[in-house]
């Protein structure tokens, strides 16, 4: 959610905004629901003062044994006025909103303009892409002749994009959150293991949720929603809270299964475990003061350089362009694993920085001392680890002449192995 000063006081930047992430929006129709609002807002109080002056008039006169039949009516009159009044400022204040969480955040001046890989920016590289000297299978086929994933028997209980890990798969992908959660606590990070299911309201404080029907599931009969990452369950966490600003920042390191209904996945990412229905991850989320924010931003993305460098996976950063940035950040990098198999890289970690956006919906600010005036504070997101497309790199790239996959150094002595 937006600063409504921003909306009253400088909507050409919002409109700037709408037009560089191509989004259609009614923005006309949300500044005058806020000023609909705002003057049912002043309408209603004028009415209240005047009902209750009339109150003090009628116990007055009446002390004098004085007729208050027409204050009586005037009385009955302003208390009409305002059930009516009341009843459409119900209905403006859930028009504006809806609206006002429905509008996406600002953008960053660094974001590229435009959408689609040319409007990308590549910022670096890091590693070269493996040289094979023998005839490469893409994971598919390296954990079918492997018996590493079942997925026919998965479509039988669950249908397409589910699976089951087998053999040395599961402890791999163990061996990756076990490390992962090593990793940051040694950075000071809190571990927290998430609700896997959150309400309605926590999860619009954390993302656009209308943008997001076609995306999570919902449980049927109840306020309940499975988390497409435990950045929603995290960010919600100090909803309705104000932080002592010494204990800021905030940084959480969430470990959870995530469920997405992953539309429009097509050809070979229909297969496999790369694009799935659930999968498991770790996630960064800081709560930061506004103006550490994008030095937080760096930090992240430099903690997620570290963890795949360990691990030798070659990679590329991108920033994202206006058009490709999702609604709830104001900067966005991906970081994009080369997959060998495929022989392209692929998008693997997301690192955003959302300013005030998501704080402003849950309400969460802080203040240095109590005497102080609150502040909504920054969030920010990135994540570590989501183990089956790492999974899918590590198979890939790691893979042998003679059809098995060698263990990265840094997961062996997770795995207990060196090679799958």
């Amino acid at each position: 959610m937006l600063d409504p000063k921003l909306l009253r006081d400088n909507s050409d930047k919002i409109r700037k905004m709408l037009e560089a992430r191509a989004v259609e929006f009614p923005l006309d129709q949300l500044i005058k629901a806020d000023e609909e609002r705002r003057d049912l807002i002043i309408r209603t109080d004028e009415i209240r003062k005047k009902r209750n002056e009339i109150a003090l008039e009628i116990a007055r006169k009446k002390k004098g044994n004085v007729d208050v039949a027409k204050l009586i009516e005037q009385m009955q009159s302003a208390s009409d006025d305002l059930r009516k009044l009341e009843e459409t400022q119900v209905k403006t204040e859930d028009s504006y909103t809806k609206l006002s969480l429905s509008l996406p955040n600002l953008i960053h001046e660094s974001v590229p303009i435009g959408r689609g890989d040319n409007a990308n920016k590549e910022i670096k590289k890091w590693g070269k892409p493996p040289i094979f000297n023998f005839k490469i299978r893409d994971h598919i086929d390296l954990t079918q002749g492997l018996d590493l994933v079942d997925l026919e028997r998965a479509a039988k209980v669950a249908g397409a994009r589910f699976y089951y890990l087998k053999n040395m798969l599961v402890k791999l992908n163990q061996s990756l959150i076990q490390y992962a959660l090593d990793f940051l606590s040694d950075k000071n990070y809190t571990l927290v293991q998430t609700p896997y299911l959150i309400n309605r309201r926590s999860m619009e404080g954390a993302i656009i949720a209308e943008d997001f029907e076609d995306v999570i599931y919902k449980v049927e009969g109840e306020d309940l929603y499975l988390i497409g990452t435990s950045e929603h369950a995290v960010a919600s966490m100090h909803s309705n809270e104000i932080i002592d600003g010494k204990n800021l920042p905030l940084r959480y390191a969430g470990v959870s299964p995530c469920f997405r209904k992953e539309a429009g996945a097509h050809g070979r990412d229909q297969k496999g475990i790369f694009r799935v229905h659930q999968f498991d991850k770790v996630e960064q989320f800081v709560f930061s003061r506004p103006e550490e924010s994008w030095n937080e931003h760096e930090r992240l993305l430099s903690i997620v350089e570290e963890f795949y460098q360990k691990i030798e996976l070659p990679y590329r950063i991108m920033l994202l362009s206006s058009g490709d940035l999702g609604k709830v950040s104001a900067k966005t990098y991906d970081l994009d694993a080369w997959m060998a198999g495929q022989n392209s890289y692929r998008e693997i970690v997301s690192c955003s920085n959302c300013l005030d956006f998501q704080a402003r919906r849950l309400k969460i600010r802080f203040r240095e001392r109590t005497d102080e005036q609150t502040q909504y504070l920054h969030t920010l997101n990135s994540t570590l680890v989501a183990t089956t497309r790492t999974m899918v790199a590590i198979m890939e790239n790691f893979q042998t002449k003679d059809g098995h996959i060698a263990v990265p150094k840094v997961l062996q002595k997770y795995i207990g192995a060196s090679t799958i």
